[in-house]
């Protein structure tokens, strides 16, 4: 297939990416590198199968001719970004949303949208299934993260309704993995990198909070999945092993061989409305696409901390 891959520089996408090219899909990947880096696909600029455009999708699409697939994997998303890039996360999920899914109308592509568990907001209901309808806070710090993807989803919706865009849309939950940036102020590469280093981690309250996470390579294998199957409403696609942000520091710690101690902080204003509990219920992923995750959080934090030690300037 020819893949119009939007955010194809960032974590995910440069990872979705290479399983594309490997399997010889041709990909085209437009980032404006914003949050993505370089060093993300440097490896593929000289395949032929991959070609690379900067370009910011909330802008108009330069002339990339027909695909098969448009993916949008395009935005901000770390808790540092929804302070320091607020305006430019619900541009993309607007009006650069809007722009690839003309693009994927105008030569009939299938269409990917990349959402978020963040729809769900602080849930009320644990695990999240894909029928809650969230308990999200559209002006806290982290509204324009949550608003900007669920606007998104109902922009995909009604461009299917009224345009018959072929779409697909992933719920992600809290992905982790190699080439993450270790400073962008998620958890699991922030206690990677204070590890590490022999910093303390730091703990926001008493780290009783929950995530579930699920490793890159488990991610783009669910996203793969969704893509080439025949669901097109919402699917959570995550790790429901649930851990206290408390054990993974001590995950982190014990895997890295780090003498770091733990240290609790109070949770800073700009992070205000973190959910306290964050789990997929992933049936209907199993059901519909047959796909679970197969790279536990040990697996995966060990994976993260080698890459991190061989790549990362820390």
């Amino acid at each position: 297939m020819r893949i119009l891959l939007a955010g194809g520089g960032g974590f995910i996408g440069s990872h979705l990416a290479d399983r594309l090219v490997a399997r010889g899909d041709e990909v085209v990947a437009v980032d404006s590198f914003v949050t993505g880096r370089r060093s993300n696909v440097r490896h593929l600029e000289d395949s032929p199968g991959f070609q690379l455009v900067e370009h910011d999708i909330v802008d108009a699409l330069p002339a990339m001719g027909a695909f098969d697939v448009v993916a949008n994997l395009a935005s901000p998303a770390s808790p540092d970004d929804f302070a320091s890039l607020s305006i430019e996360i619900l541009e993309a999920g607007s009006s650069g949303n809007g722009n690839l899914l003309n693009y994927a109308a105008d030569c009939g592509a299938r269409f990917l949208l990349a959402s978020t568990s963040e729809v769900y907001g602080d849930a009320l209901v644990h695990p999240q299934k894909e029928d809650y309808r969230g308990n999200v806070d559209p002006t806290g710090p982290r509204g324009c993260y949550d608003e900007a993807k669920r606007f998104a989803e109902a922009m995909t919706a009604a461009y299917s309704r009224r345009k018959g865009v072929n779409a697909r849309v992933a719920r992600i939950f809290n992905t982790y993995g190699e080439r993450m940036v270790p400073s962008d102020g998620r958890v699991v590469n922030s206690f990677v990198l204070q590890a590490l280093r022999g910093d303390p981690l730091t703990v926001f309250g008493d780290g009783s909070q929950t995530r579930s996470f699920c490793h890159v390579s488990d991610q783009v294998a669910g996203l793969i999945a969704l893509l080439e199957s025949d669901y097109d409403k919402p699917v959570n696609i995550g790790n429901p092993e649930e851990v206290t942000i408390a054990d993974l520091a001590r995950m982190v710690i014990d895997a890295a061989g780090s003498k770091s101690p733990i240290v609790h902080v109070d949770l800073p204003e700009k992070r205000t409305g973190d959910p306290g509990r964050r789990c997929p219920d992933i049936g209907l992923a199993g059901s519909v696409l047959g796909w679970e995750p197969q790279v536990s959080l040990r697996e995966g934090v060990a994976a993260m901390i080698t890459y991190f030690r061989n790549h990362e300037h820390l």
